[in-house]
């Protein structure tokens, strides 16, 4: 009972303390609890306690997760925040739809990007049952100055998501799904294994789906991607993000003809396969630098090009420079299209899985069309 109370209090005192080294957290404690007691507990009792109260300090320090989501940005000066125009805003998630989709995701234990990343459509895409899986953790090994998923060292690999990934497409009943991941360099192969076993997953629990991935860069993981590849999946998606100048702040973790190079391996490997890439807007980048990249990503063989308004998620994150008109958007759409790209999507709230499983289908209408009139 005394235990109890005091590893209780232990924990209370904890969370005050919890910018203060853990010896003086201990040596505070053990003052203020453990020496008024001595008058009513003999030394033998005391020492117990101590015990017991030390190694409920130590699980607490070590059970407790960060407080902050990017630890690495701290201490950066706040910037600054512009108010959002209209065509931005969206209604809260409040749909029967959104909170069925909601409880198959948490009764399967699976992580979504809609809600790590903040996604603004989320309401709109749960409540048809169309949420993009995030597999490999809730952890990131990367730190884009852009991104809202958490930074620092992610668990192991849990082996059984794919196929727990596998029952929820199969529950929702979808025809299409994404599956997005955290990057994982402190993997060998950066997660690519963990990819081919979550399509076959899928595969195997919902044959008629079609498979839409948006994978990592797998920088220094050469020659894994292959593997990724040549599991077929129908959709290969890798964002380039950015404009190249703005890699160095924006995304200082990647490398911008890394990822053009990756998207032209799957053309490469296997002609067949649609490839996808997606950009955000706003951030400062010119308009000559965003018809640049639509040369390079046509160069590449990519099929499909999002583009979208980049959203701040804090304001330790990479300010918005401005907010893009819908206007800018269709003349975006419009210079795409006459560059050759099969399908493109260009609004402030597209997103790379947005309307996903109907842009598929558009997609491959597009190319039948293509192949069709080059008959």
């Amino acid at each position: 009972m005394v235990v109890s109370v005091i590893g209780t209090l232990c924990s209370d005192l904890l969370i005050v303390c919890n910018k203060v080294s853990q010896s003086v957290i201990s040596a505070s404690i053990f003052a203020v609890i453990l020496v008024p007691m001595h008058r009513r507990y003999d030394a033998l009792t005391l020492a117990e306690i101590a015990v017991s109260l030390h190694l409920s300090i130590m699980a607490t320090l070590i059970d407790n997760k960060p407080q902050h989501r990017h630890p690495e940005k701290r201490n950066r000066p706040d910037t600054p925040l512009l108010r959002k125009p209209d065509w931005i805003r969206v209604r809260a998630p409040t749909s029967k739809g959104y909170a069925e989709t909601r409880e198959i995701v948490k009764s399967k234990g699976l992580i979504t990007v809609c809600e790590e990343a903040g996604c603004p459509n989320i309401g709109e895409c749960w409540d048809k049952k169309h949420a993009t899986m995030m597999i490999m953790g809730d952890t990131c090994t990367r730190a884009c100055s852009f991104c809202n998923v958490i930074t620092g060292k992610p668990a192991p690999l849990d082996i059984d998501e794919p196929r727990r990934v596998g029952l929820a497409v199969a529950e929702m009943g979808l025809e299409h799904v994404v599956i997005t991941s955290v990057d994982r360099d402190d993997l060998e192969d950066g997660g690519a294994l963990h990819f081919v076993h979550t399509i076959n997953a899928i595969r195997e629990a919902s044959p008629k789906t079609t498979i839409e991935i948006l994978t990592p860069d797998f920088l220094r993981k050469d020659g894994w991607e292959a593997k990724v590849i040549d599991a077929r999946p129908d959709v290969f998606n890798h964002n380039l993000e950015t404009v190249p100048r703005l890699y160095f702040s924006i995304r200082p973790g990647a490398r911008y003809y890394h990822s053009l190079r990756l998207l032209e391996k799957v053309k490469d490997r296997d002609p067949s396969q649609f490839t996808k890439s997606g950009l955000m807007v706003g951030l400062g980048e010119s308009k000559e630098e965003v018809m640049q990249v639509m040369d390079d990503m046509r160069s590449a063989g990519i099929d499909f090009l999002t583009i979208g308004q980049y959203l701040q998620p804090t304001r330790k994150h990479a300010a918005v420079d401005r907010y893009v008109s819908p206007d800018e958007f269709a003349a975006y759409e419009e210079i795409a299209r006459s560059k050759g790209f099969l399908m493109v999507s260009a609004s402030p709230l597209t997103r790379s899985s947005y309307h996903a499983g109907e842009d598929f289908a558009r997609l491959r209408d597009a190319r039948d069309a293509q192949l069709g009139s080059n008959a």
